[in-house]
């Protein structure tokens, strides 16, 4: 933003976009630079473009054959509806649970730096791969069955809440824990009168963000065998029931919309 002249002739002032690199050459070059590298990049990707276009009419075919969505065997969709979610709610309790002392452990401002480190090292590594990755391993070891899904889901709950909870503690005052730990309390009256009430209401409001990703996450899990209403979606697939994949994907949806909707009730009642 411009400042009017000295002899105050009362011009109104300019309002000039903030720019992250003010230098045009600079800026272009960045922006030609990025450009090219994008290009090199999809060329790199050796994209059969004659396959891809190939697999349109098949696309056209698969989508007609999807309507109307077949719900004649709903008895099996509810089932594989109610494992994700009870796979749900169980991997976010039990995420809940262990996210706490994994969080304490993982926050500087309370714990040694050797506790410190390892924690962090925990959250780190169990963030490392994703849903899908570390439930092959699971389906792997236990077999197929919702039983993966749970163990899955419930290492990403803990990482992800414990990474949460930790940085609020982390983000608190430094003056009101030495205050706390002047008057001489324990640790575990530092944990009731100092963190509690501050990081409580955030704990709470990531868990309830978490039981809602986890609903949707329970859908993906099982396309790999881990339960669920993801393991009837790919098994629809892989016997072409287009029609039956459609009403898996409509009470998939409606699943994930009434997760939302619980999640966003939840998070208004506890500001």
């Amino acid at each position: 933003m411009t400042a009017p002249n000295e002899a105050g002739s009362g011009a109104p002032l300019r309002w000039h976009p903030i720019k992250l690199i003010e230098t045009p050459l600079y800026r272009y070059g960045l922006t030609a630079l990025a450009a090219a590298y994008v290009l090199w990049a999809v060329g790199t990707l050796e994209i059969d473009w004659a396959r891809a276009a190939k697999g349109l009419p098949r696309a056209a075919d698969m989508f007609a054959r999807m309507v109307p969505p077949n719900f004649e065997r709903w008895d099996l969709m509810l089932k594989g509806m109610l494992e994700s979610v009870q796979m749900a709610l169980a991997a976010s309790f039990f995420g809940m649970i262990l996210a706490v002392p994994l969080g304490l452990c993982a926050a500087i401002n309370l714990v040694p730096k050797p506790v410190y480190l390892a924690a962090r090292l925990i959250v780190v590594l169990s963030r490392t791969f994703h849903e899908i990755i570390i439930a092959i391993f699971f389906v792997k070891i236990f077999g197929f069955g919702p039983l993966a899904g749970v163990m899955t889901l419930i290492i990403a709950s803990t990482s992800f809440i414990a990474k949460m909870f930790a940085e609020d503690i982390e983000n608190m005052p430094p003056g009101q824990l030495e205050a706390i730990r002047a008057t001489g309390a324990s640790f575990p009256k530092l944990l009731i009168y100092c963190i509690s009430p501050q990081a409580l209401p955030r704990y709470l409001g990531v868990s309830i963000y978490r039981l809602d990703a986890n609903l949707r996450h329970s859908t993906v899990v099982g396309i790999v065998g881990a339960g669920g209403i993801g393991q009837v979606l790919a098994a629809s697939f892989n016997r072409y029931d287009y029609d039956f994949s459609l009403a898996i994907l409509l009470a998939i949806m409606f699943l994930v919309f009434l997760g939302e909707f619980f999640s966003n009730w939840v998070r208004a009642r506890l500001r």
